[in-house]
């Protein structure tokens, strides 16, 4: 696999002056920077999120939200998020007072090009070095036993195989009913792989759907009055991209990824030429529509190498280990102690085919925590001792947490896997004061 060119600096770029804006565009677009532009900072803030791997330059005095109050909310979505203000010299004294308390640098107007550049330049190294580290701390607080759980033949030939891809670069269809653990598995084969402290891009159904899916997952070269976007193809360049429910691409869409799958480049709107990348590719599919697979070409592309995951029905004894790890995570998640198990839920875990896998047996166990559960014994919290709202409110935070962990803390992930609007999304979180960065 060869190997791809450094990715280009990604600057947000925020200032209300049209002129300015788009000389400043030009300025750092010459110097090969991927730049998004905004006129002010609340388009700013619901695009930015803690994953972004570039630098803010923000105008200081600009109508609604000004630069230091657009600073500090930044601060809010991640404390590492290099911001350099940019000032009219009656500014400079607030923009000092904002270094104090963590910009990475000001610059006052009129400022040389090169200048700019110079603060660019240095900040982006400061935000990958940052990164890097986030993404070491992850790895070193990593449960270094992580695999998949159970001690059923099924399991231990899944962990077998999974772990022997793993080693290699090789690209993967995993199989399998709905909720067997296809997405956990994608997760485990790169943070088992070379590539664990790279970005891992999930896809799923809700993007390829989409009726942007496109711009979304190639991007957008500047032109015609249209800003760049940086594409969540190109975003996985150096680590793994995650392609789950190929099924729900559509035909156009599909004829693009097979070119992803064979050539190894993507091709933003509006580009003139396109980009190589350096990544791993990751195909999910439902195992019980296999007539699909004959007008999939992606399935063939990718098809030597195929991973099927067993029905939970299929790996029995494996039921009751894995509800205590279910119970054991949704307590934490929730803030509570784990509950001690009743004979009756004990009686269902064992007794009940599963149907719905492993996201039945996981919705079942944050039941059985929030106290959710009815065939409990009536001691249940449900007979009054706490009111609705409360219970409701804890299964609504519960769920939001259990959605930010499988996304990774991705904002834009959770959108799309909730189907719910980025302002409900950031109300929602800080209703319950929940910080995504805490799970990536």
């Amino acid at each position: 696999m060869s190997a791809a060119a450094a990715p280009p600096i990604q600057v947000a770029l925020v200032e209300d002056d049209p002129d300015l804006r788009d000389a400043t565009f030009q300025t750092l677009t010459l110097e090969g920077a991927d730049v998004v532009a905004f006129a002010d900072a609340r388009a700013a803030l619901d695009w930015l999120d803690a994953d972004f791997p570039g630098v803010v330059v923000s105008d200081v005095r600009m109508p609604g939200i000004d630069g230091i109050a657009f600073f500090a909310a930044l601060r809010e979505v991640d404390s590492d998020l290099p911001v350099i203000l940019t000032t009219g010299h009656g500014d400079i004294a607030m923009a000092v007072a904002a270094m104090k308390n963590g910009a990475a640098d000001f610059l006052t107007k009129p400022y040389a090009s090169a200048d700019l550049i110079r603060a660019v330049r240095a900040a982006s190294e400061r935000r990958a070095l940052a990164l890097e580290n986030r993404r070491l701390r992850q790895e070193a607080g990593r449960n270094v036993g992580l695999s998949i759980p159970g001690s059923s033949a099924a399991a231990q030939r899944l962990r077998s195989v999974i772990e022997g891809v793993a080693r290699s670069e090789i690209d993967v269809v995993l199989t399998g009913q709905a909720g067997t653990g296809k997405s956990y598995g994608a997760r485990l084969i790169h943070d088992l792989s070379a590539r664990r402290s790279r970005p891992f891009v999930t896809v799923d159904a809700g993007v390829l759907a989409h009726e942007d899916a496109e711009l979304l997952l190639f991007g957008r070269d500047p032109g015609a009055g249209q800003l760049s976007r940086t594409g969540l193809i190109e975003r996985a360049n150096g680590g793994t991209l995650f392609l789950d429910d190929i099924a729900a691409a559509s035909g156009v869409l599909t004829t693009r990824l097979v070119s992803l799958v064979e050539k190894r480049e993507v091709w933003p709107l509006g580009a003139a030429t396109a980009r190589r990348l350096n990544i791993r590719i990751i195909i999910a599919r439902l195992a019980e529509q296999p007539q699909d697979s004959l007008r999939d070409p992606a399935w063939h592309r990718l098809g030597a190498v195929q991973i099927a995951f067993p029905l939970l029905a299929d790996r029995r004894e494996d039921v009751p280990e894995i509800f205590r790890l279910f119970v054991a995570r949704h307590a934490r998640d929730a803030g509570v102690p784990a509950p001690t198990i009743g004979e009756a839920h004990w009686r269902h875990v064992q007794s009940h085919d599963w149907p719905g896998n492993l996201h039945e047996l996981s919705g079942y166990a944050r039941a059985v925590v929030l106290g959710l559960a009815e065939i409990e014994s009536p001691a249940s919290p449900l007979t009054g001792q706490r009111p609705l709202h409360a219970i409701v409110a804890d299964f609504e935070r519960t769920v939001l947490e259990d959605a930010l962990r499988q996304c990774r803390g991705d904002i834009a992930q959770l959108q799309a896997m909730l189907q719910t609007p980025r302002k409900t999304i950031y109300d929602k979180l800080a209703k319950y004061d929940l910080k995504p960065a805490r799970f990536r």
